[in-house]
């Protein structure tokens, strides 16, 4: 299965990143392995094996997924520190690698990748959903789709103004008169404590009204609020001392549904069948406006002494995101198209 595959190779990049050497080749190829278990073992399988289980209340099982990871992530953290402090970074790094083999009996015994494996249909249902019926779009269709490229660059634009965020904001609030360090360390760590808590009630809440409301509208909404959210980034001030939970309690909230959304509306546009291809073109071209967007926002930083012009940028790129998903229409048009054959949506009794 390609979460045994993917995990099996970041155990190998991490157990190879605590004994190298230093050379850059050295690294670069081990983070090449990194990115391919990421692929094979990160959200991709994940979304897919959440949308095959789920139909009507997919919102909120990926929305419960999404919380794993936040919280997973925290103490995470939390461990490497630990780790790291009274054993050196090499142990640590051979024990996150060593953590990775926690999911092997969970994906050889406990995960199917289809509720037809146990002869059932997605939430449990007497019939297949609609979804499942359609035969898989090409790489060329997605290609060749308008709602495809609009998803595509919206996604791109408002994670890259997210990632932006992500990494500026302790600079952005240094800049807004947070100048003693330990004054800014402390408003920094608030700020994650409180952007942590509220994204875990964003994934909630948002797959909640993504089951019942449409797709597109709650999605555009959240995109509206992520270039929102810069606004009030440049607002958070030491005078203002609410003007930090204000920030940090929305970008939370936004920030936690917005990667949540994306497999979603895939999903229902495209046809779950065609989830992993939409997705594998996606989550790289997001990774790219993830890391370069953040750049961008230094380069500019850097010209003009301030974060004024930066996060105007940064606002123009989450409009831009937010429009695009506005654009894109209400109902999927290669829905139309061929249905599988009935033989591959019946399940198969074990």
């Amino acid at each position: 299965k390609m979460i045994i595959v993917g995990t099996g190779l970041t155990a190998l990049s991490f157990f190879g990143f605590s004994a190298m050497n230093g050379s850059l080749p050295v690294y670069f190829f081990l983070y090449f392995i990194w990115t391919v278990g990421y692929i094979f073992s990160g959200p991709i399988p994940h979304q897919i094996l959440v949308s095959y289980w789920f139909q009507k209340k997919r919102g909120r099982a990926m929305g419960f997924v999404y919380v794993g990871v936040g919280l997973f992530g925290a103490l995470g953290s939390l461990f490497v520190h630990s780790m790291t402090e009274a054993f050196g970074f090499q142990t640590a790094l051979m024990a996150v690698g060593g953590l990775m083999f926690i999911t092997w009996p969970l994906a050889t015994f406990l995960l199917k990748d289809k509720p037809s494996e146990l002869g059932q249909f997605p939430d449990g249902a007497s019939q297949p959903p609609p979804d499942v019926k359609h035969a898989p779009r090409s790489f060329r269709e997605l290609l060749f789709s308008g709602p495809f490229w609009l998803l595509l660059i919206g996604s791109m634009c408002s994670i890259g103004s997210i990632g932006s965020i992500n990494m500026h904001m302790k600079f952005v609030f240094r800049d807004e008169g947070y100048t003693n360090q330990d004054v800014l360390n402390a408003t920094w760590t608030t700020a994650s404590t409180v952007i942590l808590l509220s994204s875990i009630l964003g994934r909630i809440s948002i797959g909640y009204f993504a089951d019942i409301f449409s797709k597109k509208r709650v999605m555009t909404a959240t995109y509206f609020i992520v270039a929102a959210t810069i606004l009030l980034l440049l607002s958070v001030s030491p005078q203002r001392p609410f003007s930090l939970y204000m920030f940090a309690v929305v970008f939370g909230f936004a920030m936690g549904a917005d990667y949540m959304l994306i497999p979603l509306m895939a999903a229902e546009h495209f046809g779950v069948n065609t989830l992993a291809r939409a997705m594998a073109i996606i989550l790289p071209v997001n990774t790219i406006g993830q890391t370069w967007c953040p750049y961008l926002v230094s380069a500019l930083r850097q010209h003009y002494r301030n974060y004024d012009a930066a996060m105007a940028v940064v606002f123009a790129i989450a409009m831009v995101g937010a429009i695009s998903i506005a654009a894109m229409p209400k109902h999927a048009p290669l829905f139309a198209q061929a249905p599988l054959p009935d033989a591959e949506t019946k399940p198969s009794h074990v």
